[in-house]
């Protein structure tokens, strides 16, 4: 097997020749003292793209929203979050180990949207009572990671802003993949963060840099998010050499996010075709495709149907309760997507185990 198609998730994407360059090339200096220029470069031209007034490069995604979390609640507060939420499924519990937070999780509708009178329950509580977590943080989404990877729309995060500071708790948006979203709404970035007070985005997925992820937002979040990353052991220190290939991701791989999104839809017309899967009803809107295992009309499952894939070099990841994910990026290509789908059309046409 020469080639493998990787399907799992965008975080398998390398960095681009540039990166390396970049990397190579990179000024330096001591980032726990603030000294590192490429570094500093990094978090202005991030904050500027989300339109916020301060930005901190992070090592990860999960360590960006927990130092977001830590720094809109004080011990014992709550946090009103997605129960299908990256935050609340995958980053195991950090807000309450390290902070003390309470979780409260709110279902969400198929689209990836909290309903907004769901949310106005969590957090209208008696702040007199002592027996009740004051809520202190909204956390939403965009895209959602395990609903379809649909982009949540201003209309609704403005809402949702507005609902956050009626009751006074600050809104952080986990926008992983804020430029995925930006570009299936036809919106800036900027647009999507208006309403957050902190905005967490990855450099390390679609927009194919080795490692980081950026918290943005006020100065003075910002300047307590900076602390919790030294407490949380995420101080780094000629860290420039990651942020070198932040800015190439930054200012190189935003516009070629348009090709993952087609190639999702590429893949989700082809696999349309093979008897057995189910797709989700609507077509993909970022670069991720969901589908499922009809067990009704074949003697495949979920199990079987990804390592046979996997024994002839497409790789899949199942993501919640025996929905498939396949997600596009700067490493699959058109003739990659072809292959995936002639492959999964041929394990589905055997019996499972089958060789062949």
């Amino acid at each position: 097997m020469s080639h493998v198609v990787e399907l799992r998730s965008d975080t398998f994407t390398l960095p681009t020749p540039q990166m390396l360059d970049a990397a190579r090339a990179a000024r330096l200096g001591d980032d726990v003292y603030g000294e590192d220029p490429t570094v500093r470069e990094l978090e202005e031209l991030s904050a500027k793209l989300l339109g916020k007034a301060a930005g901190v490069l992070m090592p990860s995604g999960t360590m960006a929203n927990l130092a977001a979390l830590l720094t809109h609640s004080p011990r014992g507060g709550k946090a009103v979050v997605g129960a299908e939420s990256d935050i609340y499924v995958y980053e195991a519990g950090g807000a309450s180990v390290f902070g003390g937070l309470v979780y409260e999780p709110v279902p969400a509708a198929a689209d990836g949207t909290l309903p907004l009178a769901a949310v106005a329950d969590a957090l209208e509580v008696d702040r007199e009572d002592p027996q009740f977590a004051l809520p202190a943080v909204l956390c939403l989404e965009t895209p959602n990671n395990r609903l379809g990877g649909i982009p949540l729309d201003t209309g609704y995060l403005a809402a949702a802003g507005a609902l956050a500071r009626a009751h006074g708790v600050a809104l952080h948006l986990d926008g992983a993949r804020v430029f995925n979203a930006a570009l299936a709404l036809g919106v800036p970035a900027s647009d999507i963060a208006a309403p957050a007070d902190t905005v967490q985005f990855c450099l390390s997925k679609g927009l194919s840099a080795p490692i980081g992820s950026m918290l943005v937002g006020d100065e003075e979040s910002i300047a307590d998010a900076r602390r919790y990353r030294k407490m949380l052991g995420g101080g780094m220190r000629q860290a420039g050499m990651i942020a070198a290939c932040g800015i190439v991701a930054l200012t190189g791989m935003i516009d070629r996010l348009a090709d993952d999104h087609a190639h999702a839809r590429r893949l989700a017309d082809g696999l349309a075709g093979i008897p057995g899967l189910r797709l989700d009803a609507e077509p993909p809107r970022t670069n991720m495709v969901f589908f499922t295992v009809d067990t009704d009309r074949t003697a495949h499952t979920t199990d079987s149907l990804i390592e046979g894939a996997r024994a002839h070099g497409v790789h899949l990841a199942e993501l919640g309760r025996g929905r498939i994910r396949a997600v596009t990026h700067s490493g699959v290509t058109a003739a990659d997507v072809d292959r995936a789908v002639t492959v999964l059309a041929d394990v589905m046409a055997t019996a499972p185990g089958a060789r062949w």
